[in-house]
C-alpha cells in the first residue's frame, strides 16, 4: 500500500497501531523482506525518487497526529542517496509531532543483512562535516594502533 494513499486516521492504524515504511525499490530488490514483514502492523511504501521528503514527512506528521502508534519502522535500501531521506523523513515527523515516546525503529538492507541503524546514526548522517570528522578520527585511531 502506498503511504500516502493511506488515511491518515485509517481504521487500520488505529487498531494495529504498527507502521511500516519501505522504500519502494525494496519490492524489486528483495522481496522477499516484504513479503516476510507480517500482519501486526500496516506496511506501506514510500519513494523519495518520486515523492518530495516534505509530502512524506507531512503524512508521517499527520499520522502520528491522529492515532497513537506503538511503533514505526523504516525499512530500506543501504546506501541509496534517496532512501535515506525516509529516515530523515520518520525523525521530523517525531520531532515536530512531540512523539517522543513513539519507539522508532530504522533498518537498513545490505546484502541478506538487516542492520538496526540507531536515531542517532540517523541524525549523524545529515551533517557531512561530522560524518568527516568521526571518519577522521577512526583514522588516527587505527593509525595509532598500527604504530603500537
Amino acid at each position: 500500500m502506498d503511504l500516502l494513499s493511506l488515511n491518515a486516521s485509517s481504521r487500520l492504524l488505529r487498531e494495529r497501531r504498527r507502521l511500516i515504511v519501505y522504500g519502494k525499490c525494496l519490492e524489486v530488490e528483495r522481496p522477499d523482506l516484504i513479503e516476510g514483514l507480517g500482519n501486526e502492523a500496516v506496511v506501506t511504501w514510500a519513494c523519495p525518487e518520486r515523492d518530495h521528503i516534505n509530502v512524506i514527512s507531512l503524512k508521517l506528521a499527520s499520522i502520528l497526529a491522529r492515532v497513537s502508534l506503538k511503533e514505526l519502522t523504516i525499512l530500506t535500501v543501504d546506501g541509496s542517496p534517496h532512501c535515506v531521506q525516509l529516515h530523515h523523513a520518520a525523525e521530523e515527523a517525531v520531532k515536530v509531532t512531540k512523539s517522543g515516546d513513539l519507539s522508532v525503529k530504522h533498518l537498513v538492507c545490505r546484502g541478506d543483512k538487516l542492520i538496526e541503524v540507531s536515531p542517532l546514526a540517523v541524525k549523524v548522517a545529515r551533517y557531512l562535516g561530522k560524518v568527516e570528522r568521526l571518519l577522521r578520527l577512526e583514522e588516527e585511531r587505527r593509525s595509532s594502533l598500527e604504530r603500537e
